[in-house]
């Protein structure tokens, strides 16, 4: 088993696994928070039927000189009571404190007549759950740490909790601080905006949207709107009659009464505008409307996003492999893209994604592709076109350095090639006949026609073998009309033989002549050897056949195979040989001689 092969794989499964596991557990929370918080929010603008009655400083002002705060406003709250009840045309059809009156008042006169108040309509008041750490047991007697033991409910005093309704109003921020949970169906009761709903919902007659919970209680919700953009008028103004003419702004609507100024501390770190801060009131105000709207959402199942996640970034890896840098950028971006639209979708039916892990794959995998596919590509293209000028012609190679448009596969490929192979007729004897400096100068003479003849025609010089050359045309590289460029090769130096013949004789009274063989049809391309020597050449049946064409041409002659006949038999000049054995081959071939090439007009 070839285990380096299962390098990759392996790799791209643990980076899948990883990611998968990391979008899962969630680890870099506050970066995904920021992310899907603008992602998944939809300001769609606050609830018409919410209005707040806010305790600003403006009412703070108008009334510090009628006693302590926790005195004035309570009977304050009872003004506004009454002055919201009077009519019932004009009524409200209910109104939410968000004040805790645990404790009686000093004057028991000011409780008394705000539970007067409170019995004259639909009221909800404002609870507290106090949360302490806890050791329990288990039934199997395991110890555990409870962090969400509920210690002590805080609770309105009991005279006014018998006329109202109550829910708990703790913020539950999350771990960036910011408030972006509520809980529901905890210690006996609901949450302060889910009660408010709940109770409105009753009074309209209309069956309320039932939110879903983790086991603990707690679900997401989406803001509608912006600090401040919900619907609210001052207190005092309201008491003081500002509002008597149009009192029908309350009529039918949820008004809720809560902190409005920055001294009661009352204020939360929203995701929607984290430069500035939310009133609790306006925070219940939006959640109450996320509960009315469906704007809320759990985490997806585990074991499913999980498993989604795994798949999608494992094919994204293996996609990106098989392809080009661009492509992988454009792919990345389509699917960062893509992911966030589902993720939104998905909020909006109540299921929630993170976002940020696959975004943050993308992003490193597109930095690591550019690094390997550009880069690392880059070099490995100027050490192959180093090599390959010993091979291949210089403006092959030059072409080839503009345009980069070439693919090499180390190890060896299937290509369809031409092969061509030619050998000096009676060497053996004129080598015998000379001296060896004699003998060495014929010989690069020779191979300088045929290299030049070979690199002329855009071929791939293969090797030498003695006195013989061999030659690749379509490899590494692909070439336009390969089978024509290696015969006009062939041509070449047939042509060129003749001046070289000439030149011998004149200079050594001796001469030789040239035999061509040209074959075309599949072979294995590439680098043939061990890892401390290797060849770049081209093997197989195609290859073999070439060799046995050269070995049967006689001086001057070349010789093609029947396939390479086939193709080029309009734009060449040929004689029918006809079949000959070839060794090595149980079946004759069928064999033509090449008398002239038809040239292009640009050769012409």
């Amino acid at each position: 088993m070839n285990w380096k092969k299962l390098i990759k794989p392996a790799v791209a499964v643990a980076a899948a696994a990883l990611m998968a596991l990391l979008a899962v557990t969630n680890i870099f929370y506050g970066l995904d928070a920021a992310v899907t918080d603008k992602l998944y929010t939809n300001l769609t603008g606050t609830d018409r039927n919410i209005i707040i009655i806010a305790v600003d400083e403006e009412t703070v002002n108008a009334f510090k000189e009628e006693g302590k705060y926790n005195d004035w406003i309570r009977y304050k709250c009872a003004d506004l009571l009454e002055y919201l009840y009077k009519d019932p045309e004009t009524a409200p059809a209910m109104v939410a404190l968000d004040f805790m009156f645990i404790e009686d008042a000093e004057n028991k006169e000011y409780d008394d007549r705000l539970v007067k108040a409170a019995s004259l309509g639909n009221v909800v008041m404002a609870s507290h759950l106090v949360y302490r750490t806890k050791t329990k047991f288990t039934e199997s007697g395991e110890v555990y740490i409870d962090k969400d033991h509920i210690e002590i409910v805080e609770d309105s005093f009991p005279a006014l909790r018998a006329v109202t309704k109550s829910g708990f109003s703790n913020s539950f921020p999350g771990k960036d601080g910011f408030v972006r949970y509520s809980k529901n169906e905890t210690a006996g009761m609901n949450s302060f905006a889910y009660t408010i709903y709940s109770e409105y919902c009753k009074s309209k007659g209309i069956t309320p949207n039932v939110t879903k919970t983790d086991s603990s209680g707690q679900y997401m919700f989406f803001y509608s709107g912006l600090p401040g953009e919900v619907e609210h008028c001052s207190m005092s103004n309201v008491l003081s009659g500002m509002y008597d003419e149009r009192r029908d702004r309350f009529a039918g609507k949820i008004v809720m009464v809560g902190a409005y100024a920055p001294a009661f501390q009352d204020e939360c770190m929203v995701p929607v505008d984290r430069d500035s801060h939310m009133y609790g009131v306006e925070v219940h105000a939006n959640t109450i409307q996320a509960i009315a709207e469906g704007k809320t959402a759990l985490p997806a199942k585990r074991i499913v996003f999980f498993g989604a996640t795994f798949l999608l970034v494992l094919a994204f890896l293996f996609a990106a492999s098989k392809q080009k840098l661009v492509p992988v950028i454009i792919e990345s971006v389509i699917l960062g893209a893509a992911y966030c639209f589902v993720g939104r979708l998905l909020a909006g039916k109540g299921i929630f994604i993170t976002a940020v892990y696959l975004l943050l794959f993308l992003i490193l995998a597109d930095v690591y592709y550019v690094i390997e596919k550009y880069f690392l590509e880059k070099w490995r293209r100027r050490r192959t076109l180093e090599v390959f000028k010993k091979y291949v012609a210089p403006q092959v190679i030059d072409d080839i350095s503009k345009s980069g448009d070439f693919v090499l596969k180390l190890g060896g490929e299937k290509r369809d090639v031409a092969v061509l192979f030619v050998d000096i007729r009676g060497f053996t004897p004129l080598s015998e006949s000379l001296q060896p400096e004699q003998v060495v100068a014929i010989l690069n003479e020779y191979l300088a026609l045929t290299t030049k003849s070979i690199l002329g025609r855009h071929g791939t010089l293969d090797k030498f073998i003695g006195d013989a050359t061999m030659a690749v045309f379509n490899a590494p590289f692909d070439l336009d009309d390969y089978i024509y460029e290696a015969v006009c090769a062939a041509w070449d130096i047939k042509q060129g033989s003749r001046e070289l013949g000439e030149r011998l004789y004149k200079q050594f009274n001796k001469t030789v002549g040239f035999g061509v063989g040209v074959n075309c049809g599949p072979a294995v391309v590439g680098n043939i050897g061990c890892e401390f020597r290797m060849d770049y050449t081209a093997i197989g049946d195609t290859v073999n056949t070439a060799a046995r064409l050269e070995a049967n041409a006689k001086a001057e002659e070349i010789l093609i195979s029947e396939y390479v006949y086939e193709k080029l038999k309009d734009r060449i000049v040929t004689e029918e040989v006809g079949e000959i054995p070839l060794k090595g081959k149980s079946t004759k071939l069928m064999v033509y001689r090449v008398l002239d090439i038809n040239k292009p007009a640009t050769e012409a």
